[in-house]
């Protein structure tokens, strides 16, 4: 059975999921603004938390660095500025971390770039988020699969022949690692989400541990997901989808986080063991709502039973139940029945057994 162990805690298909929710860069570049999301994120019962880091001038070409900015979302006038404007600083960084082993929840983050990689490595971060768009990014995937930690890999835009390339960088380095299933749009129209594909990993990599990444809006999706085989649930979060930036619209609040966690918890105790079996809390409804046979009305003894003798009747506290009507048709009655009284097979005469199986049988 696959597993990953990500902070100490083991995710597996035997286990329930393990929940991410993705700030990304839903904190605007303000450190509080991370602290609030983090503790409402660990408030409303999930696993993890996730940032990103970027080098951006490292990232970027001059060109799109110094590109004119000008939109409802930008908080700066160029590309850059915006870009720069939302990173946390190594400082900050170091304060989330403390911020976030105080309030019991992992911190982990998205790495764009092997200085962001090397950057949380040496802040101790218990596993990596590489995005979609790196999928192709081979020397990425080594440079961060060396680093020796769980990795969960989205898989975004990407073919099957893109993913197989991937886990065939990442795996000879390190075998922790999470493929995740995305579509790399934001949001996610329902359509294009192709949840098959959990099903389609599982099936071309059973040593893994698999995934989804889920931009669309809502929670029914994801616990789908989890139903495919999806072991690893992540979903943007925010605190007020009003907030400037493209992501706060899509993300979950936390009265919707609430409920993903708990429906999720919910999915394995309701799925069960598979074992078809009357429970006892349905005796009582069974018991009221279910019928028995009883005498359609006065009936003599010695009366040969014939259709319309015998109804079914609630509730069902007593008698035979309706399927054994077949079994009373053609019997005589030892005993006279009132209108609504029970039957019972001990209130008609014996079958009479073939002479030639109770020959054989004596034989």
């Amino acid at each position: 059975m696959p597993e990953l162990i990500v902070d100490g805690r083991r995710i597996s298909d035997d286990g329930p999921a393990y929940v991410v929710a993705e700030i990304g860069h839903n904190h605007q570049g303000e450190v509080e603004k991370a602290k609030a999301l983090i503790h409402a994120a660990k408030e409303c019962g999930v696993d993890a938390v996730k940032l990103q880091k970027r080098d951006n001038r490292r990232l970027y070409t001059r060109e799109l660095y110094g590109s004119p900015y000008d939109n409802e979302h930008s908080f700066g006038a160029t590309y850059g500025e915006h870009r720069e404007a939302l990173e946390l600083s190594a400082g900050e960084w170091l304060e989330l971390r403390e911020f976030s082993r105080e309030e019991g929840v992992t911190l982990f983050g998205t790495v764009f770039d092997e200085p962001s990689a090397d950057f949380l490595a040496e802040l101790g971060v218990p596993a990596f988020k590489i995005a979609s768009a790196d999928l192709v990014n081979t020397p990425l995937l080594r440079h961060v699969a060396a680093l020796g930690r769980p990795i969960f890999l989205s898989t975004g835009g990407g073919t099957l022949e893109d993913v197989e390339r991937a886990v065939d960088a990442i795996l000879p380095l390190n075998p922790h690692l999470c493929l995740m299933q995305c579509t790399a749009s934001y949001p996610c129209a329902v359509e294009e989400l192709h949840l098959g594909v959990i099903e389609t990993y599982r099936e071309r990599f059973p040593e893994l541990v698999i995934g989804l990444s889920d931009h669309q809006s809502g929670i029914a999706m994801a616990l789908v997901g989890y139903m495919l085989g999806a072991r690893v649930i992540e979903k943007h979060f925010t605190l007020d989808h009003a907030w400037r930036g493209s992501d706060h619209a899509f993300s979950l609040m936390p009265e919707g986080m609430r409920r993903l966690v708990r429906d999720l918890e919910r999915i394995p105790v309701a799925v069960g063991d598979g074992e078809k079996r009357r429970l006892p809390s349905e005796e009582r409804p069974l018991e009221k709502m279910g019928k028995k046979l009883v005498a359609a009305r006065d009936l003599p003894a010695g009366h040969m039973l014939a259709a319309g003798d015998l109804e079914a009747k609630s509730p069902a506290d007593g008698g035979l139940p309706p399927y054994e009507l077949d079994r009373l048709l053609g019997r005589r009655l030892l005993c006279a029945l009132a209108t609504d009284q029970d039957v019972t097979f001990e209130d008609v005469e014996p079958v009479e057994e073939p002479v030639g199986a109770r020959a054989s049988r004596e034989r």
